[in-house]
């Protein structure tokens, strides 16, 4: 967020805690992109800010309330009240004094009780194809991604689309997933590492989930299938990097890592065996983008290396 908008924003949230009856003294911005995370002193709430626009507040909510009853590994909210304050929404959750280190085994064990506790979970949820649909669109609408190449679109496009169908295809179970859970949505605390962020929440594969953690994590969680795990994690790669190149991407130093995504992408396409490599070109040729097609809604799109506090 712009100055005037984070001032706006943080006045919001401040107003919100203050009718809970919380004592706010201070508000201290620990995270500032598309959304605005603030820790509120003294009462130590952690508060979480939207445009009102952005539609996705009562859906974390929900989630979270389900999974904590569910005795998933996740944070706390405050109230599971959205407030509406000046054209922006706030949530209110607990604020945790993060701990140091936190092994691999240990992220995998947390993420595999947050699966449990998702597949106790009946919301209706997107599929993970939409929010790759998402990506698609905005990699075929020039005005929205105005400084991708056509030779980077035409890839972007095919990677996408093949990658989609990899795993789509791939027969593995599906369920309720976090959509996200990278280390920056991985709190280490006193309590054990805890989950924030459920945005993001669509239903797929397990391992769509697996390849937003370190690789270590990977081979600690049981039943991943391999082959599958290698295409969702490409197939994030591929998303992450669309988000960066959109006009309004506001995630910092966002057209640098768009660059050094893209480029890491095209290096994992020629390590490919040549067949894989050969059909990947051979979509990204067939998948010309579609130049009237609108952008469409995005999420949270905070790629792979998020904040290390509730955002």
């Amino acid at each position: 967020m712009q100055a005037g908008e984070a001032q706006r924003a943080t006045q919001a949230a401040v107003s919100s805690a203050t009718s809970l009856g919380l004592t706010v003294h201070d508000a201290a911005v620990l995270h500032n992109s598309n959304k605005l995370t603030l820790r509120l002193r003294p009462c130590d709430v952690l508060a979480r800010v939207a445009p009102a626009t952005h539609r996705g507040a009562q859906f974390e909510v929900d989630i979270a309330r389900h999974l904590s009853a569910a005795g998933s590994p996740v944070a706390a909210l405050i109230t599971p009240r959205v407030f509406v304050r000046d054209d922006y929404t706030v949530t209110l959750w607990t604020y945790y004094e993060p701990v140091s280190g936190l092994p691999a085994a240990d992220y995998a064990r947390a993420l595999e009780r947050l699966h449990a506790g998702m597949r106790q979970v009946d919301l209706p949820a997107p599929h993970f194809t939409d929010r790759v649909a998402e990506a698609r669109k905005l990699v075929a609408d020039p005005a929205r991604t105005p400084r991708l190449t056509d030779a980077d679109r035409s890839f972007l496009a095919g990677t996408l689309d093949r990658l989609r169908r990899a795993v789509s295809d791939s027969g593995r179970p599906e369920q309720l997933l976090h959509g996200e859970p990278h280390p920056g949505n991985l709190l280490p605390t006193a309590a054990g590492p805890l989950f924030i962020d459920f945005e993001t929440c669509c239903r797929g594969p397990i391992e769509f989930d697996v390849a937003h953690a370190p690789d270590e994590v990977g081979t600690q969680y049981p039943g991943v299938d391999p082959q599958v795990l290698r295409d969702c994690r490409a197939l994030m790669l591929a998303m992450i990097t669309t988000w960066r190149w959109d006009r309004d991407d506001e995630y910092p130093d966002g057209h640098r890592l768009g660059t050094e995504w893209l480029n890491e992408l095209r290096r994992i396409d020629g390590q490919m065996p040549s067949a894989r490599s050969s059909s990947l070109k051979r979509n990204a040729a067939d998948s010309a983008p579609n130049h009237n097609a609108s952008a469409g809604s995005t999420t949270s799109k905070t790629g792979s290396a998020g904040p290390v506090r509730p955002k």
